[in-house]
């Protein structure tokens, strides 16, 4: 059974850093999911008799590990989906990507497509029908051993957005096959991709809560020398278009 670590937890929500490989729900695998495995956390824990409610607001792919936030209450549910509606949930992101990326910060905007039946997504002209503004933000930590280690600040939430983004860019996230990389031998085949940052209004106590997750001590992650020092750059990537309102794609 797959190990989660509660990064936080109230009467409302509950964060966790998600284990890499692991559904968030259940998938034709038939693995142990995510959700499956945090209801069953809370009964036990709580001794809840019964269906356990646990709504999700956001999500991750299944090879990309890092912090998640689950809502205990349906009306945690819906004011979170409200925030993320609105894109007031500040998502931050670390990846590892091949090659030396030279222009140290910039914003990438692009129109994606999803192909539903292969799962892939590619980018495409805005003129195309059902294709979806795509917008993001990045900022390169360090270079090393012909990798860089960047952040990433989500403005929209599309599927395979970071992967797709980056990998039209020309620099394709170590690990990613699906996008251009190949096997990552050096990290048990794994994405080198982190949710990093969450940051949003709680949705009952009106405080900003600040969740965070770093990557582990390995592969490639502890090839960069500055990763210890990544809030520097935090405080770039986060109030970059703070203001910038972006409006929902129909």
């Amino acid at each position: 059974m797959a190990e989660f670590k509660v990064l936080y937890e109230d009467n409302h929500l509950l964060a966790v850093e998600k284990p890499v490989n692991i559904p968030v729900q259940k998938d034709i695998s038939n693995d142990d999911d995510l959700l499956g495995l945090l209801k069953q956390y809370i009964k036990d824990k709580y001794n809840k008799p019964g269906n356990v409610f646990l709504g999700i607001v956001h999500r991750l792919d299944r090879p990309v590990g890092g912090a998640m936030v689950f809502a205990r209450t349906s009306k945690a549910a819906s004011r979170l989906s409200e925030q993320i509606r609105k894109r007031e949930i500040k998502k931050v992101y670390l990846a590892v990507v091949k090659g030396n990326l030279n222009i140290k910060s910039g914003e990438l905007v692009d129109y994606l497509l999803k192909d539903k039946e292969k799962n892939i997504v590619k980018v495409v002209s805005e003129t195309v029908p059902k294709s979806r503004r795509a917008v993001l933000r990045y900022s390169v930590i360090d270079n090393a051993d012909k990798l860089s280690m960047v952040m990433v600040s989500l403005e929209t939430g599309r599927p395979h957005q970071i992967r797709v983004q980056l990998s039209n860019l020309g620099y394709p996230i170590l690990g990613d096959k699906k996008y251009g990389s190949g096997k990552n031998t050096g990290y048990s085949d794994a994405l080198s991709l982190w949710s990093h940052i969450l940051e949003f209004k709680h949705p009952v106590k009106n405080e900003i809560v600040r969740i965070q997750s770093n990557p582990p001590d390995c592969y490639p992650w502890n090839l960069f020398s500055n990763l210890s020092d990544i809030s520097i750059y935090e405080s770039l990537i986060t109030e970059t278009g703070k203001n910038e309102n972006f409006p929902e794609d129909t």
